[in-house]
């Protein structure tokens, strides 16, 4: 099986997708945590496992996680009898038309099986059924049971039951494909509420322009000595949600700065949203990506991909006891964009990345003074999946064999160190290097950046992120409400309809539901 972009591509979907089949490292390794889904096919040596639960995340990602979570009990009892004598009906009736001894009860079941039929192609709920519904119902099984006292052929009635079995579960997985699709194209388009945000704040925006404070605070946005955060965000909410969940949880946040990248789209809402928005003492600057002028790096400063790359990786192991167990890792990585860095700040020496999917529970001062020795980014590792066991989807490249693969979310970035290495120039030469070999750019910039920084990444302790919340339903409520780091990756999104309802809660403490736009817009809910 290969790496592919997913179907609904089209839609801005920036997930893929990577399906590993050999065995995986045993357990002891660290755990991970970690995103994001595709189109996979289920492999050959997955069908008939008992693990339905494992396998239906295999073929549709986190939609079967979602719709097992919102399965409601059967309703409509008598409709549902009534399509089961309708469908034992159906495969009793060619074998009864055949016997010219039994016109009359042909007859009656051909009636019975057209009054069903009319009854149910105008109403799918026991309410809308009509008032002698419970005397149709009533002569269907009596012409059904006489039907069946009579000797028929098995083996006509056995194919016409095989027929239909077949034609429902076509049906049925025509319908579960669509749904999967139609939750992916939901999960990948952005809320109407959100649309509806960026398009007021913007409006707004050029009704009242708000001062620029780009020269007041120039020495504060260039100053290497204080903290320096950055989002890569296109999302209004998710970057207000983390500049104020962080600063809520500093003891200091004069000294913080925090840098929201975004399009060019959303630059004139960000820039308003901001300015009214205040973050305790933290300073908050909105810069438009698409406006930068990056002479250096024109290739990659004309790719505006701002949010990371998520990934879904699934994998099976066979036990002692040839049992098949499935497990599915979701992770992400580092999109084009984040390589601008260096030249987009010259003149600071570190910064820390938050991803918009994440919520910060714990002050997180201590990792300014973090000693990475001769590391370039600290990241939480993703050990359950090494670099070398995504050669096959990736490229044979020279992956160490003991080299984890690493998460975007919060990173903490020596950009001293990166300038040293000049790994802008080493990544863009990786990419063009794996398209000279007959891939595509964007494909080659995932094995790209995991060639870049191998070797370079300091593991964070597990302690600093808790990752799933966008994926997991299962987390334990403890190690929740202890993380310092809460990264919503996966496809449930805290700010959609989809998320996980145990979890939104923890990101919506973050916004402000008196705020005007966020009323009239209904983005508060």
């Amino acid at each position: 099986m290969d790496f592919r972009r997913n179907s609904v591509e089209e839609a801005k979907n920036r997930s893929n997708a990577l399906i590993l089949l050999p065995d995986m490292p045993k357990p002891g390794l660290k755990a991970n945590k970690n995103i994001s889904t595709s189109k996979v096919e289920m492999a050959d040596s997955m069908k008939g496992s008992s693990e339905s639960k494992n396998i239906c995340e295999l073929r549709f990602g986190s939609y079967c996680l979602w719709r097992q979570e919102h399965r409601e009990r059967m309703k409509d009892h008598t409709v549902k009898k009534m399509k089961d004598l309708l469908y034992v009906a159906r495969a009793y009736y060619p074998s009864i038309a055949k016997l010219s001894k039994l016109d009359k009860l042909s007859h009656e079941l051909k009636q019975n099986i057209q009054d069903f039929e009319r009854v149910l192609s105008e109403t799918t709920a026991d309410k809308d059924l009509p008032p002698q519904i419970e005397k149709k119902l009533d002569k269907m099984e009596s012409t059904v049971a006489r039907a069946k006292s009579h000797p028929v052929d098995c083996n006509n009635v056995d194919k016409k039951f095989r027929q239909l079995v077949d034609l429902t579960e076509d049906e049925a997985n025509f319908h579960m494909k669509q749904s999967a699709f139609l939750y992916q194209l939901t999960v990948q388009t952005m809320p109407k509420s959100l649309h509806c945000l960026s398009l007021r704040l913007t409006v707004e925006y050029f009704r009242s322009p708000p001062p620029d404070m780009e020269l007041l605070l120039a020495d504060k946005f260039q100053n290497p000595d204080l903290h320096h955060f950055v989002i890569f965000s296109n999302n209004i909410l998710a970057s207000s949600a983390v500049i104020n969940s962080t600063v809520m949880n500093s003891e200091e946040t004069s000294s913080q700065v925090f840098h929201v990248l975004t399009d060019r789209q959303n630059y004139f809402a960000m820039k308003l949203w901001f300015f009214q928005n205040k973050y305790k003492d933290a300073t908050v600057r909105v810069l438009d990506i698409e406006g930068l002028k990056l002479d250096e790096h024109e290739k990659l400063s004309q790719v505006h991909q701002l949010l990371p790359e998520e990934f879904r990786v699934s994998f099976r192991s066979v036990d002692k006891l040839s049992r098949v167990w499935v497990q599915t890792e979701y992770f992400s990585l580092f999109s084009q964009s984040h390589y601008l860095l260096p030249d987009i700040f010259p003149t600071l020496r570190k910064v820390m990345i938050l991803d918009d999917d994440i919520i910060v529970q714990k002050d997180l001062s201590a990792l300014w003074s973090l000693d990475m020795g001769e590391k370039v980014i600290g990241a939480v590792m993703v050990c359950t999946v090494r670099l070398v066991q995504l050669q096959n989807y990736l490229g044979e490249n020279n992956f160490d064999e003991q080299s984890c693969a690493w998460m975007s979310g919060l990173n903490i970035i020596d950009l001293g160190r990166w300038r040293k290495l000049d790994l802008t120039k080493s990544f863009e030469t990786l990419v063009l290097k794996l398209t000279s070999e007959g891939g595509i750019s964007e494909a080659a910039a995932v094995p790209a950046t995991l060639l870049t920084f191998q070797g370079l990444v300091y593991d964070l302790d597990d302690n600093w992120v808790l990752s799933g919340l966008g994926y997991n339903y299962g987390l334990d409520p403890e190690i929740v409400k202890k993380a310092a780091v809460l990264h919503f990756n996966g496809n449930m999104k805290p700010w959609l309809e989809l998320g996980i309802p145990k979890y939104k809660g923890l990101w919506r403490n973050f916004l402000n539901p008196e705020n005007t736009f966020l009323s009239n817009c209904n983005a508060n809910q």
